[in-house]
């Protein structure tokens, strides 16, 4: 599929999305955030069933992913799980660089509530699971196709008769699972739904699965081919029909950053643009990932993240990282004017300009 084509559709079925993994490198920012108000004196617990308030805290200095996920796991047993993802959500509000690490937070709960309500789908997802790029529907979907007796016949069913776009994203994952990396299998289910734009939406599941498992899920990491992706450069994007090229190329770049040590060699940004130039006719996607991972990891210091997609040689390639750039800023905050305030931070007149011109994909991939 051209990449234009394939921007058009994602931009449309993808708006209200908000999909996507986050590497799991406990990368604390430069400055320590001062510590949140600790509860008022006498406050009572979230009773259970109050889901959707996020419950009072005394929170750390600085959260890590383990302290992060504890204090959830924790808050979801006494509670439910829309309170522990009301308090995610509250905390990667307050402190953006724990999105680095609340997808994969949220794919735990998502794992974890489909055990504590042994298997019953619709009470899983009952609680509103938007949070961190809808992590814990993705973590849903995964534990409900682990324990599948059919999951070919799951495959279809689990999202019916709605269809929507996480949820299908979600089944991308699984099917990782179901088929143990095995990405000519993965690629058979995807195309097992019956329209192209849900086949897109499964194989951005699958590639993001690819290269961005948790580094913590041991049954994630099981079947990862990574001396095939060590070896061959943006492996196995340029082997894959046309359908399934934009969604791997998109998602390459996460493997490639997070194996280059991004959180102690920022450098690795600008240099993966570089590397985006070996994608031939995958490069502009390549690096419209290269630009969403960016912002991804750096949405504390957004003009930061603009400098690396200056760094391009070329402004085709500019104007593809700030695209990735904006598309991810407006996943992550989802309120009107978004696109306009991340633009506003940005110092490079250039980049600013690709910024404003970008809102006709700011609900594309995450």
């Amino acid at each position: 599929m051209h990449p234009r084509i394939f921007a058009i559709i994602t931009a449309v079925l993808l708006g209200a999305l908000g999909l996507g993994a986050v590497m799991l490198t406990d990368w604390t920012p430069a400055t320590v955030p001062t510590a949140a108000a600790a509860a008022p004196a006498g406050a009572a617990a979230p009773a259970p069933g109050a889901s959707g308030s996020p419950s009072p805290t005394g929170d750390p200095a600085v959260w890590t992913r383990s302290t992060l996920r504890n204090k959830l796991m924790t808050e979801m047993d006494a509670t439910d799980p829309g309170v522990a993802l009301a308090d995610l959500d509250k905390i990667t509000k307050d402190k953006p660089y724990t999105v680095r690490f609340c997808h994969p937070i949220a794919h735990e709960l998502g794992h974890a509530a489909v055990q504590r309500y042994k298997e019953d789908f619709q009470k899983v997802i009952s609680f509103p699971h938007e949070t961190c790029a809808a992590g814990y529907l993705h973590g849903a979907v995964e534990e409900m196709l682990a324990n599948s007796k059919d999951p070919q016949g799951d495959i279809l069913k689990l999202c019916a008769p709605a269809n929507k776009g996480p949820c299908i994203h979600g089944v991308g994952h699984g099917i990782m699972f179901v088929t143990k990396q095995d990405i000519p299998q993965a690629r058979e289910l995807c195309n097992k739904f019956p329209t192209t734009s849900m086949r897109i939406t499964c194989s951005e599941g699958v590639f993001m699965q690819l290269f961005a498992p948790d580094e913590e899920d041991e049954k994630a990491k099981a079947n990862l081919p990574q001396d095939k992706l060590a070896k061959e450069p943006l492996y196995p994007c340029p082997e894959q029909p046309s359908l399934f090229q934009s969604a791997c190329f998109f998602y390459a770049p996460t493997f490639y950053l997070s194996s280059h040590d991004y959180a102690n060699h920022p450098e690795a940004f600008s240099d993966a643009l570089k590397w985006c130039l070996q994608a031939g006719g995958g490069s502009t996607d390549c690096s419209r990932g290269v630009g969403s991972r960016t912002m991804k990891y750096n949405l504390d210091r957004e003009d930061w993240a603009a400098q690396q997609c200056a760094t391009a040689k070329d402004g085709w390639q500019r104007k593809a990282c700030t695209d990735g750039l904006v598309s991810y800023y407006t996943v992550n905050y989802t309120e009107n004017g978004a696109a306009a305030r991340l633009c506003s931070k940005i110092t490079s007149k250039e980049i600013q300009g690709y910024c404003r011109s970008a809102s006709g994909l700011a609900a594309t991939l995450d």
